[in-house]
């Protein structure tokens, strides 16, 4: 028999210790020699004995880090508006800078379309990507009311500093003899080093106080709930579609509102505004400062990391058989090594991770973290690694909305806006996926949980895999009508005459036909986007919970950064400036070939879609001790999250 498949044997000392449970609870089950679990009592690392937290890790505590004695009189719905509001303005700034500062960078600092839109995605990538530092620190060492605090703050000087530059000239190159024309000719005076420079700085300011914001409030509104009540899943549910639904409401403002603002009283007044929201948002959060229930930091989960990698790689030659084996590390009791953390049963995945945890008598009495690591830590690791396809999945979905934003612009100036005697602006096209959104929210619970409650046998209509399966399915759809669309606008535009005057629109020929792709890609971020928060809120480690929720916003940058890169590809690819050939994404639409780069986008969101199958369809959820999964499914439960056998 192959060693490394044996079980490890558990030493005399610990001949009381419980058995471990397989699949069926049975004995037989143990046959399968998979690796046991066998924790060590030890009384190293009286860290321990300090934490605070019992059970599965999540006691709240206030916001001095004291035990709240009448859990009542805080945390649950109130508490968690207070948090919405802090994020519906967040997001009113981030998508109200998304769509107005490509225009802004246009107009106003006579940067080219194509560069402003790069520019503009680049930001909209690096403030995403960066959530995983907001994530660290919040779990690390300030909590997730601090760092929303302090980013919140930083994020509000970075408004500030972008409504100066669009209030006072001396920031913007001169608008003198600045008509349209000479803009599409590139005869504006170009904006001077030093303009872009602040403009830029400012930008990213503002970019990295949502780094701080976003991984940590979705986090921080679900702490409000507690766990242990009977009625938690339906809360927590309930709580991330809420969610959602300010996030869809901050968008709509922006799209609708602040357009109308620049449009009336210009870029200073616009900006100016979303920088007092934000203001009063802040002052709302902090207002609600007595009611949040707030969890302990666990210390650098990088650093937990680096050691379980350390650990295991010093102790690769090991054997699990070894007659120098003392079992499986793990502190005694029921608190864990990590403060903010319960202890996290052992799983068979990653089996060499193992390897950091398996105690041999050459460790000693006290060993070094760096040789040797809880159970707990190591099932920490397995958990980020065996979450991380997940949202890796989703970045194709950021990747066609990213490409929305701007090239869907390009389009709606070709066509006619007008509603009845009503003309709306090109930019607040993109206000109709939010309406989607809104819409399809508000009768998620009257329609689609019921009605998919009978096909899938869920209480909850649908598990999280399934709906973040159902989000990238839509997309695809949603994709795959662009294409079909552009190639009938760019064939109707070369038909009557309009090839050469691509910044003209067509009287006949409405814009409203771009609200199906916008109404699709708008229900795929409901679907995709709600199921994937609340999915990695549930599945990650509790001291990570913050960074969980950032590989959400890691992959929405990641698709923001591809988007760009794949237009830089498509663009030296596809044209030849030499031979005056134009590329698919060429300024002019009506010459470029936007239905090609759609149907590559369609074929890329299909592939990534079989692969996020094959992932949802080995991953096992986890089982959390008194948790209500883990009473109906027992432990070690293999839970088949798209429910295809």
């Amino acid at each position: 028999m192959d060693a490394e498949s044996r079980e490890i044997k558990s030493p005399e000392v610990l001949s009381g210790a419980p058995t471990p449970m397989g699949i069926d609870g049975s004995s037989e089950s143990f046959r399968r020699k998979k690796l046991g679990i066998y924790f060590v009592e030890s009384d190293d690392r009286q860290l321990a004995l300090r934490g605070g937290y019992t059970g599965t890790g999540t006691t709240p505590v206030n916001i001095h880090g004291k035990p709240i004695s009448d859990l009542s009189k805080t945390g649950g719905w109130i508490a968690a508006f207070f948090i919405f509001g802090n994020e519906m303005a967040e997001r009113m700034a981030y998508f109200g800078l998304s769509v107005n500062m490509v225009t802004f960078m246009f107009y106003i600092m006579h940067k080219p379309f194509s560069s402003s839109a790069d520019a503009v995605n680049i930001f909209l990538g690096i403030s995403q990507a960066s959530s995983v530092l907001g994530g660290f620190l919040a779990d690390a060492y300030l909590g997730r009311y601090w760092t929303i605090a302090i980013f919140t703050t930083m994020y509000l000087a970075g408004l500030t500093g972008i409504t100066l530059c669009a209030t006072i000239s001396t920031f913007v190159p001169n608008q003198d003899q600045c008509d349209q024309f000479s803009l599409l000719l590139g005869n504006c005076e170009p904006a001077k080093p030093w303009q872009m420079l602040y403009l830029n700085a400012v930008l990213y300011i503002t970019g990295l106080g949502a780094a701080g914001i976003r991984p940590c409030v979705s986090s921080f509104g679900a702490d409000q709930f507690d766990e242990r009540s009977k009625n938690y899943k339906e809360h927590l549910d309930r709580f991330f579609n809420f969610f959602y639904l300010s996030v869809t409401v901050g968008a709509v403002a922006a799209f609708t509102l602040v357009v109308y603002i620049q449009m009336k009283h210009g870029w200073g007044a616009a900006f100016g505004s979303l920088a007092i929201v934000m203001g009063i948002s802040n002052t709302v959060f902090f207002i609600g400062t007595p009611l949040y229930r707030h969890r302990v930091p666990g210390g650098s989960p990088l650093t937990r990391v680096a050691q379980v990698l350390v650990a295991a790689f010093r102790k690769r030659n090991k054997s699990f058989s070894s007659s120098e084996m003392v079992g499986l590390y793990e502190v005694p009791g029921k608190r864990s090594a990590i403060k903010g953390s319960g202890k996290i049963s052992h799983t068979d995945d990653f089996r060499w991770l193992d390897k950091a945890a398996l105690q041999l008598k050459e460790d000693g009495v006290n060993p070094s973290p760096w040789k040797l690591c809880t159970v707990t830590q190591v099932e920490e690791v397995k958990i980020l690694l065996k979450l991380f396809p997940i949202p890796a999945c989703t970045t194709m979905l950021s990747l066609v909305l990213t490409e929305y934003l701007t090239l869907s612009v390009q389009q709606a100036y070709t066509l006619n806006t007008h509603l009845g005697n009503l003309k709306l602006p090109v930019t607040c096209m993109p206000v109709f996926p939010g309406i989607s959104i809104f819409l399809l929210l508000s009768f998620y619970y009257s329609v689609f949980v019921p009605l998919s409650r009978r096909i899938t046998g869920n209480p909850h209509g649908a598990s999280q895999l399934q709906r973040v399966g159902i989000g990238l399915a839509v997309s695809i759809i949603s994709a795959a009508y662009a294409a079909g669309f552009e190639k009938y606008r760019r064939s109707y535009a070369v038909k009557h005459g309009y090839e050469a005057i691509f910044l003209t629109p067509m009287p006949n020929l409405s814009a409203y036909w771009l609200l199906i792709q916008y109404c699709l890609i708008g229900i795929a971020e409901v679907f995709c986007i709600v199921g994937l928060l609340e999915f990695l809120y549930e599945e990650a480690p509790d001291a990570m919970k913050s960074i969980g929720s950032a590989y959400a916003a890691v992959a929405g940058g990641i698709g923001c950064f591809a988007a760009t890169i794949l237009n830089i590809i498509i663009k030296s690819v596809t044209g030849n400036s030499s031979e005056g050939k134009p590329s698919w994404l060429s300024q002019n639409i009506n010459t470029g070939r936007f239905d090609y780069f759609y149907c590559l986008l369609t074929v890329l969101s299909i592939i990534n879609f079989c692969v996020f199958l094959y992932f949802a369809k080995i991953y096992k959820y986890r089982t959390k001790p008194g948790i209500e999964m883990a009473e109906q499914n027992g432990p070690n439960m293999v839970v088949n999250p798209l429910g295809v056998s």
